[in-house]
């Protein structure tokens, strides 16, 4: 009996042990269930952010595909509105959804170019024709200080880095007057050469001597055209994030290497060269297309030129001074587009014969002789004096001269050619009752050259006074601008390269080009399209069709504008956006950078960089214009 009771005592100490055991089995049991749980809601959450951000990315490129579209073919003239656009370009839905969560959409950003604080942001996009185009700057036939003078006014620019990026862009390894050529890019380690031609992308400019990425990209970090925070905040040396409260731009926002717009009309079918060589032919085409009274006025303002020049007194050259633009002009009459360099003792008057060459005489100081690359170059030597004159070039070196005629020129002769061999006078042929046998001796260098002159000719044997059909009155420029500059050129090319957007150029870009005052950029710049409460004005939007807006609102007179007309346009062909895709609500969005190229049909995108590592860049209420902090036009 007591024995019985001894063995039952000792049973329990092992039933506890037991229970005890159950206890952490079943503990360790639910921590691993719930460890389990955790990573599956981790492997959802995840899947579904990796699915929210390939939709987002899907929103992004449905933008892209959109900006393209509509560029190239628009679908009603209120998508012509491609700078500040917010019906268009602001919260577009392509997912529609019950909750805000649901719903994805893009918007189209640009930055505001006037506005120095960089606190605002508009829905359009960037024209690429408002920047400087380095591959297309030598071709603008200036002398190397003028060409020069093109970077100068860009921020933090200096005559070393100007002259070595336009050494990188020419083709010979003359270095200029402050550049340096492949000499130097070859004592570097690792060593390399100049590229002495144009660009592929602006990233290449980090080659160039001087060139930091600093300057390239300034303060705007993370590419979103705001000044944020962290940009600013005076942690670098200054020019450079110093605390001013302005975002310092970096060159990226004033040069391209893709501007071009598109010589093509409406239609889309080939303009009407007013500089046609063939007087006929071109008498035939304005017929046509306008009537016989501006085809008899076009015809012989080629053949004779304009009636008056007030400034056609003879001008004075010295070594090294260029005109660009048009050496003589009055109202509606400049030879905008011509460029001449003078040498010492350079004469030259210009009548109503455009094909009249200045005189120049040589300098006899040996001792200022430059290099012939040099010279070649910039049109300017000691013993070589240029003259180029609506296309004529003359150049006299010693004794000898040499001159290049023109494709109008070529046309011309072989007319006149054609008509002595069909028997002279019996052989002449006339349009409008003008004799054409002498073929075109005046060649325009702008549209504007039309406007507001007087021409004597003979007509049907007569001497008679033609007015021009384009009054120079302000007041109504707007009805006849639009349908000469949509069906109307002077150059022969399908697409013009470097023109600058005068619409949406910066304060910067718009300083160095020749024959650009200050006043004039000032008073560009503080002409806006968009209006106090944000949305674009229709009025003002419709009147930049074409550059007489200048004219029409009295910031430039005819013969200035004319002048001006070689370097400015009304658009450009090539566009840059930054699209961003996002939800309405929650995570997921993709930011890309695209440049889109409407020359040809359809619009071919000619890169996409994806910014998405950036950062968002936008808040979601300010994508979807629901802010009201002033982060809005």
């Amino acid at each position: 009996m007591q024995r019985a009771i001894t063995n039952t005592r000792q049973a329990s100490p092992r039933q506890g042990s037991i229970l005890l055991l159950v206890l952490v089995v079943v503990a360790v049991l639910t921590l691993g269930a719930y460890t389990f749980s955790e990573m599956m809601v981790s492997e959802v959450e995840a899947t579904s952010m990796f699915g929210r951000q390939a939709e987002s990315r899907a929103f992004a490129d449905s933008g892209v595909e959109l900006v393209a579209a509509m560029i190239a073919n628009p679908e009603s003239t209120d998508d012509s509105n491609t700078y500040h656009n917010p019906d268009r370009f602001r919260a577009v839905t392509i997912r529609s959804g019950d909750t805000a969560r649901g719903r994805g959409m893009f918007s189209v950003i640009a930055p505001i170019e006037t506005d120095p604080k960089a606190g605002a942001i508009r829905f359009g996009l960037v024209d690429e024709s408002s920047k400087i185009n380095l591959n297309s700057i030598l071709g603008y036939g200036l002398d190397e200080t003028q060409t020069r003078t093109i970077l100068m006014y860009l921020p933090n620019m200096t005559e070393d880095i100007a002259d070595a990026i336009l050494d990188w862009l020419d083709e010979d390894d003359v270095p200029r007057e402050f550049g340096v050529e492949s000499e130097y890019y070859e004592s570097q380690s690792p060593p390399y050469k100049s590229a002495n031609g144009g660009l592929k992308s602006l990233d290449e400019l980090l080659q160039v001597a001087g060139v930091t990425p600093d300057l390239l990209y300034g303060e705007d970090a993370n590419r979103n055209g705001l000044l944020d925070p962290n940009e600013d905040d005076g942690d670098a040396s200054p020019p450079f994030d110093n605390g001013d409260g302005n975002l310092q731009l970096g060159w990226q926002s004033f040069l391209t290497i893709d501007s071009r717009e598109s010589n093509l009309d409406s239609k889309n079918a080939t303009k009407i060269n007013i500089n046609d060589g063939l007087l006929t032919d071109l008498y035939d085409k304005l017929e046509e297309e306008f009537d016989e009274n501006i085809a008899r006025f076009v015809i012989a303002l080629r053949a004779n030129g304009p009636r008056q020049d007030p400034n056609a007194a003879q001008q004075n050259g010295t070594q090294g001074t260029t005109t660009t633009g048009a050496t003589a002009s009055n109202t509606g009459n400049t030879r905008g587009g011509n460029t001449r360099t003078g040498t010492t003792g350079g004469n030259s008057s210009t009548g109503n014969n455009s094909s009249n060459s200045s005189n120049s005489s040589n300098s006899n100081n040996s001792s200022n002789n430059t290099s012939n690359a040099t010279a070649s170059r910039t049109g300017t030597s000691s013993n070589n004096s240029s003259n180029t004159q609506s296309g004529n070039t003359s150049s006299n070196n010693s004794s000898s001269s040499t001159q290049q005629p023109t494709q109008s020129q070529l046309a011309t002769g072989v007319q006149r050619l054609g008509n002595a061999l069909s028997g002279g006078i019996q052989g002449a042929v006339t349009r409008g009752g003008i004799d054409l046998r002498e073929g075109s001796k005046y060649e325009l260098g702008s549209i504007y050259d039309l406007i507001g002159v007087e021409v004597a000719t003979k007509v049907d044997g007569r001497d008679t006074v033609l007015q021009s059909p384009w009054t120079d009155d302000p007041k109504t420029m707007g009805e006849y601008l639009p349908i000469l500059m949509d069906r109307l050129t002077t150059r022969r090319e399908a697409e013009i390269q470097g023109r600058i957007n005068v619409g949406q150029a910066r304060h910067e870009v718009l300083l160095g080009l020749p024959n650009m005052t200050e006043e004039i950029a000032d008073a560009i710049v503080k002409s806006s399209v968009i209006g106090a409460d944000g949305n674009a004005i229709p009025e003002e939007i419709k009147a930049r069709s074409n550059t007489g807006w200048l004219v029409m609102q009295g910031i430039v007179d005819l013969p200035t504008m004319s002048k001006l007309d070689k370097y400015l346009t009304s658009h450009g062909s090539v566009y840059r956006a930054q699209v961003v895709g996002y939800f309405q609500q929650g995570g997921g969005f993709t930011r890309l950078e695209v440049v889109i190229d409407a020359t040809k049909k359809p619009s071919k995108i000619l890169s996409v960089r994806d910014l998405t590592d950036l950062g968002r860049g936008y808040p979601s209420d300010l994508l979807t214009g629901n802010q009201s902090n002033g982060n809005q036009p």
